[in-house]
């Protein structure tokens, strides 16, 4: 009984589970390995992974996730321009532009503004198969973004929010024929409605401990649902203006060319990459006896979900079990399914994942318009051996 009050509980709590099967799992858990269980390996993984490609480079292996929590010396990062070294004892946070008053916050002048948590998980927009590991989710410790917003007064002409990190680099940049050498400062934008919405969020600590230098210490933005190239690393200023803002990472670095029908004809666009798509993947499968457990993860921008399906070989979908330990909004969505039944040889395992808006995560096929590899949340088919 003290099970089902529980699963009771979790499902009043949040809206986002509705319609997710809670069937045939004996005892919610995180997922790391139990006693006697064994890793079954993906044919699709090279045998020796290198998660360190870079020195500002990682990536998580996702066969080892052993909870809600992405460690800070395994969250995934990655950027353009190494990693800077900011003093936290002489950091300061520069509030410019279209403000009433101008800001330059110390650490511990935003430490006293708020100390809010939030729990988030995202993915770098180039995030794809066959490793996934350019993922993560994290407790982040920090305050709302508007919170610094409101006490410079933001005038109402104020339409793009511009934020800066501490990286920066030479660049060539080319407008036509003509080419420019620039030191050129990471940079992106939000418009005013998202800037103050209450969401993005300014964190100055990850799992309880302050920043990495990895992960953007001693400051980094948070806009939560969105893909990690939003999250601006070592945020040194924000600037408010009226123009948009077109600098390399937000006009032609991070954009998606896909084609679409319209009336009959095909239409080939660009746009932004923002808020995450729709997506699952199956991180690993194990064996304990006779029993083949398949954890997966659901990465979106925060719409509720309807359904989490797995589906073995031409079977039909079978519905998978959420782990109620990642049920925040903007979390990362953990799945299990219970293989039963599996037979010797060679089995091709996919999830999809649809949300209460009807969208479905698509398969490859459905994304052949697709021409950048940015984005990539179709379906990932993954192979196993049975023995």
């Amino acid at each position: 009984m003290k099970n089902q009050s529980t699963r009771r509980e979790i499902l009043k709590g949040s809206l986002a589970w509705a319609g997710l099967s809670v069937l045939g799992i004996p005892e919610w858990a995180l997922p790391a390995l139990a006693e006697g269980e064994t890793l079954v390996p993906f044919t699709d993984l090279p045998e020796n992974m290198n998660l360190t490609p870079a020195p500002d480079r990682r990536i998580i292996d996702i066969r080892k996730i052993d909870g809600p929590f992405t460690s800070k010396d395994e969250f995934f990062t990655t950027q353009h321009y190494g990693h800077p070294e900011v003093d936290p004892a002489t950091f300061r946070l520069k509030v410019t532009g279209l403000v009433e008053r101008p800001k330059s916050l110390s650490l511990a002048e935003l430490r006293k503004m708020g100390s809010a948590e939030l729990v988030a998980g995202f993915e770098c927009s180039g995030n794809r198969r066959p490793l996934q590991g350019l993922s993560g989710n994290g407790r982040w410790t920090g305050l709302p973004l508007k919170e610094v917003l409101d006490s410079a007064g933001v005038k109402n002409s104020a339409r793009e929010f511009v934020f800066f990190g501490a990286d920066h680099g030479e660049e060539e940049i080319e407008w036509r024929t003509q080419k420019f050498k620039l030191d050129q400062q990471f940079g992106r934008s939000l418009p005013r409605e998202k800037a103050m919405s209450g969401e993005p969020f300014l964190a100055y600590a990850l799992n309880g401990d302050p920043l990495t230098r990895h992960q953007g210490s001693p400051l980094r933005l948070i806009v939560p649902g969105w893909y990690g190239v939003a999250n601006v690393k070592w945020l040194t200023q924000i600037h408010v203006q009226e123009e948009q803002y077109l600098g390399k990472f937000q006009a032609r670095w991070y954009r998606t060319l896909k084609g679409e029908m319209v009336d009959g004809e095909m239409k080939w666009k660009e746009t932004a990459v923002t808020h995450m798509q729709l997506k699952s993947f199956i991180a690993r499968v194990t064996r304990d006896g006779n029993q083949y457990k398949v954890l997966g993860v659901v990465l979106n921008d925060g719409t509720p979900l309807k359904s989490v399906e797995v589906r073995v070989d031409q079977d039909p979908w079978q519905p998978a079990a959420m782990d109620p330990h990642t049920r925040q909004k903007y979390s990362w969505k953990l799945f299990t399914y219970i293989w039963n039944g599996a037979t010797p040889g060679e089995h091709t395992l996919v999830s999809r994942v649809t949300d209460i808006t009807g969208k479905v995560q698509p398969t490859a096929e459905d994304l052949e318009n697709k021409k950048s590899f940015l984005e990539d949340n179709s379906q990932h088919p993954r192979k196993v051996v049975i023995s």
